[in-house]
């Protein structure tokens, strides 16, 4: 059933995918463009399937405490400079000095040497170009040195080029910036997940392999927020984590790498959080939602695990990552997803940069009197002195600490703050008492990040086998484009008119389905497993006589009949519920 050679079936999915409308190449009339790829109409139906299944598992089921919003693809340069991707979003590129082809050159160093180079620096990789004397792959000329190049695409904001805006290359900086207001109409209780799905545009060096790697695609992501002090969130976690049972991942640990291990091993979620695989144990539960999620995509258990990374190959807000990986034709282990910890990273550079408070308060269980010692300035000489720059010194001056001031007072006989140099004469410390009744903090977030254009690679090569020299394409039935096929068995005006009925019966109850009449049966059967419809109806001279119709399953080929007054409620059970086709025969 399954299909020989792994080269030829992923040549067989992408053809398949071609000809029968799930995607293609863009501006193929003008030769197409590297990295892009339009979805056909089966395509977006699959697509928004699969995102509506990620939505159940990552929002619907934990709603208590994940919500979803939507943000621009567009931002400000500023938002891009607090998340560090103008600093650090780049790949290392290598340009030919004879005919003028770019490459990326880590990969290049990978595909010609078999020497991982992910994570060396520029002047590491260029020494291995010189040493190994690789050439440029298309006309043999030599390579320049290796340099960084950004992937953000630049654009600007209006009519002003100084007004620089970038497009997004993830939906998380939206989610970030936007946190404070989702906490208050959260009714500010942590934990806290926001998701967004959306379009999102990385300007790759040399995209290849297909949809794999594109420069504008759909990301589906989660940025959970939690108190780090109290992970578990007062219980929420442990119930969450219950509702699991005896979910099982397996893990590729950077400590079993760095010993020279190359096979994941089993952990139980709650084992590989206690013993410290997952160093925070939110991101253990969604990558054990992320492992149920793909299972449901039609990916067997033993097709995929988590890679950690390794220090230098994680991202730059990322204190620990892992990549879920699924196998797949031709190109092996393919990354489906990241799992990172960014801890605080995020929110603590929007504050630095907006100069707005993101903390949150977190109040304690009985308020408590404690004694502070505080710095205060002589106002009047701070604005005589100071004027303009007065405010933001005494601002600064209350984030000190008294004791450290003490110190350089005795030291020195001044402080310095913000360039300002106050005499000892001018500064106080005084010890108050305070009534605490909590603290401020910045959350830190757990992250789940899925490209959705892969996961309908990953669900289209999972699903493609053939029988007798025909494509069934076995997509989980809920996912599946078209869920239902009606034919009528020859196209005599009585059954012509029944099967129409039905399958507008079907139209009007929800479902995608198909109507054909076209050609013998037997080929109409082929044509619709090909696409991966999961069940086919047929009207025959039997329906005449006593009202029944044949259902037919795509993956077994087997048939029951049914009353025809029982359709509807028969493809919803067999589509929805996984049931057999025995039991719904009557």
């Amino acid at each position: 059933m399954s299909v020989a050679g792994d080269v030829d079936k992923y040549e067989k999915v992408m053809e398949l995918a071609k000809r029968r409308g799930f995607f293609w190449p863009s501006y193929e009339i003008y030769g197409g463009v590297a990295g892009f790829y339009d979805l056909g109409p089966l395509g977006v139906r699959l697509k928004e399937n699969i995102v509506s299944l990620w939505r159940e598992h990552f929002i619907k089921r934990q709603q208590h405490v994940v919500v979803e919003i939507e943000t621009p693809i567009i931002g400000p340069s500023r938002v891009y400079e607090a998340s560090g991707h103008i600093e650090h979003f780049t790949d290392p590129i290598v340009e030919c000095l004879k005919c003028g082809r770019k490459f990326r050159a880590d990969h290049l160093i990978e595909e010609k040497l078999g020497i991982k180079a992910e994570g060396l620096t520029p002047e590491e990789m260029t020494k291995i170009i010189r040493e190994h004397d690789l050439r440029c792959p298309v006309c043999g000329g030599p390579l320049s040195e290796v340099r960084r190049f950004n992937l953000l695409f630049k654009t600007t904001i209006g009519p002003y080029t100084q007004n620089v805006g970038y497009l997004r290359p993830e939906t998380a900086q939206g989610m970030f910036v936007a946190f404070k207001r989702v906490y208050e109409v959260s009714r500010q209780r942590l934990p806290l997940g926001i998701a967004q799905v959306g379009r999102v545009a990385r300007n790759e060096i040399s995209p290849r392999q297909g949809i794999m790697r594109l420069r504008e695609f759909t990301i589906a992501e989660l940025e959970f927020f939690f108190d780090p002090e109290d992970p578990w969130q007062g219980g929420v976690l442990d119930e969450l984590l219950g509702r699991l049972g005896d979910t099982k991942l397996r893990i590729l640990t950077a400590d079993a790498k760095m010993r020279g291990k190359d096979k994941p091993e089993e952990y139980g979620v709650r084992e590989a959080i206690e013993e410290g695989v997952i160093t925070t144990p939110w991101l253990g539960y969604w990558m054990a939602i992320a492992r149920d999620f793909v299972l449901d995509l039609g990916v067997s258990y033993s097709d995929m695990y988590f890679d950690e990374k390794l220090p230098e190959e994680r991202a730059h807000y990322a204190a620990q990552t892992f990549d879920q990986l699924v196998r797949v034709s031709r190109l092996g282990w393919l990354e489906v997803s990241g799992h990172a910890y960014r801890t605080d990273y995020d929110l603590s550079r929007h504050m630095k940069y907006s100069g707005q408070d993101l903390r949150v308060f977190k109040p304690l269980k009985e308020p408590k009197i404690v004694e502070k010692k505080i710095v205060l300035v002589d106002p009047r000489w701070l604005g005589q002195t100071f004027r303009k720059k007065a405010k933001d010194i005494m601002n600064a001056l209350r984030e000190l600490d008294a004791e450290s001031v003490e110190k350089r007072l005795a030291e020195k006989g001044y402080i310095e703050v913000l360039g300002a140099r106050i005499p000892a004469d001018k500064v106080k410390i005084v010890t108050k008492k305070e009534k605490i009744t909590g603290k401020k903090f910045i959350p830190h977030v757990a992250e789940p990040s899925f490209g959705v254009e892969r996961l309908l690679f990953v669900t289209l090569d999972h699903a493609y086998t053939e029988r007798d020299g025909r494509v069934v394409l076995k997509l989980p039935r809920r996912i599946a484009p078209v869920k239902a096929a009606v034919f009528p068995l020859v196209r005599d005006e009585r059954l012509v008119k029944i099967a129409r009925e039905a399958w507008w019966r079907l139209l009007d109850a929800g479902f995608y389905a198909v109507y054909d009449d076209d050609g013998s049966i037997g080929r109409r059967y082929a044509r619709v497993d090909e696409i991966g419809v999961p069940v086919a109806i047929t009207v025959d001279y039997q329906t005449l006589e006593d009202g029944t119709v044949t259902l037919r399953d795509r993956d077994t080929w087997k048939q029951v009949r049914i009353n025809l007054s029982d359709l509807v409620d028969a493809v919803r059970r067999f589509i929805y519920e996984n049931t057999s086709l025995e039991k719904l025969a009557p």
